[in-house]
């Protein structure tokens, strides 16, 4: 059995995986312009004694918004196994590898998309992202207000416009990628729909709505607003569809605060459990964290348990400056002190990259610790929503 990436030359052999892994069909046309475009150093193989591709997996290289700075890392994407070969580690043996390359690249946190948590969850990774999906049918929309500025369609999208808006909504939260103009190209801007930018009275484009109409339901692929005025320009746009629509579907924050707003609250919510998400390298994501400042530095004990990557196990002083500087320092003399708090890579991972609090995870026995140095940990932890746009 032999691990490695692959060669630009197995760009067939993946696609015959990936298709039936994933149960699709790509044209030859579509399958021969691809061969053009193929990242064959992002795809991980798993290959045996014959040179057969028996598994495989995508390691995309990116950055992640936390808490408002963006981070180098690790996507994980396209894992699938022909069935002969199932149940035999290759999946492990490239989650691994995968940690491994993400480490020394500099990668101190990855994400992926589950087909099961609970099979990634034996690697490390948690649910650290959850979306609201509204469906609401047309006489539930909000009221038409007249707003300052104006909704204006952009029938030729300019990503400069639209990332700038993009990044002004993403960054307030912690997961959302950081996208290229390639990205925006390929993964956004590929699907059918309709732009329309709501500029102010300065004609800054201060959100953004992109929607496709089919057989009377407005699907809105993305929504993004940065102020009320451009949340309400916004709905007042698409609420002057009504005449062509009977329902419209989209995907926010957990945190959005629609119902509250509307005439009749009662439309149809669903909280969809989404993406996870990993710390690849603990020492590197605790130094590039921006933690909150306080009046004086402090210092917790942390004993860490990583199963999949030896190198994050240990017991460390976990310290911040005043001014919100933290920084993980091995001290393994304090292995077994009463004072440490103990957790796996998950719990440290729900903490920090998915708003998930000290105090809950404590009541809940996924840590465990003093009262007071998990209050300490959390009082420096700053409170912010995790959300994901995108898909990979």
């Amino acid at each position: 059995m032999e691990i490695r990436q692959l060669r630009a030359n197995e760009y067939d052999s993946r696609m015959e995986l990936s298709q039936f892994a994933f149960q699709f069909q790509i044209s030859p046309e579509d399958l021969e312009s691809g061969k053009l475009t193929y990242k064959h150093e992002q795809d991980w193989g798993v290959f045996d004694e014959q040179g057969n591709l028996q598994s495989a997996l995508m390691l995309i290289p990116l950055e992640a918004w936390i808490q408002g700075k963006k981070f180098p890392m690790g996507g994980i994407a396209g894992v699938a196994t022909w069935p002969e070969a199932r149940r035999q580690g290759c999946v492990s043996k490239l989650l691994v590898q995968a940690l491994e390359t993400m480490k020394q690249s500099g990668q101190s946190l990855s994400m992926l998309h589950p087909f099961a948590f609970a099979f990634y969850r034996k690697y490390g990774y948690e649910l650290t992202i959850e979306r609201k999906k509204y469906t609401i049918e047309t006489s539930l929309l909000p009221k038409r207000v007249e707003t300052p500025g104006q909704v204006k369609r952009m029938p030729d999208p300019n990503i400069e416009i639209l990332n700038a808006v993009y990044e002004r909504f993403a960054s307030r939260y912690s997961g959302n990628v950081v996208r290229t103009e390639e990205w925006w190209k390929d993964r956004i801007l590929d699907r059918n729909g309709r732009l329309a930018v709501y500029y102010n009275e300065q004609n800054e484009a201060e959100g953004y709505v992109f929607y496709h109409i089919e057989k009377q339901i407005m699907t809105i692929h993305e929504y993004a607003s940065t102020n009320e005025t451009s949340r309400v320009a916004l709905w007042t746009y698409i609420a002057n569809h009504d005449s062509m629509i009977s329902e419209v579907s989209l995907i926010v924050p957990t945190d959005d605060q629609l119902p509250f707003l509307l005439s009749n609250p009662r439309i149809k919510q669903e909280v969809i459990p989404y993406f996870m998400s990993r710390i690849v390298d603990a020492e590197a994501f605790v130094s590039q964290y921006p933690w909150a400042a306080a009046e004086t530095g402090a210092s917790v004990l942390l004993t860490l348990s990583d199963e999949h990557a030896p190198w994050n196990n240990g017991t460390y002083n976990l310290s911040w400056s005043a001014e919100g500087a933290g920084k993980l320092e091995r001290n393994e003399e304090a292995a077994e002190h009463e004072q440490a708090i103990k957790c796996d890579i998950q719990a440290l991972t729900a903490i920090l990259a998915g708003g998930r609090k000290p105090s809950f995870l404590r009541e809940t026995g996924r840590i465990n610790g003093p009262e007071d140095r998990i209050r300490l940990l959390e009082s420096r932890i700053p409170e912010r929503l995790s959300y994901l746009m995108d898909f990979f």
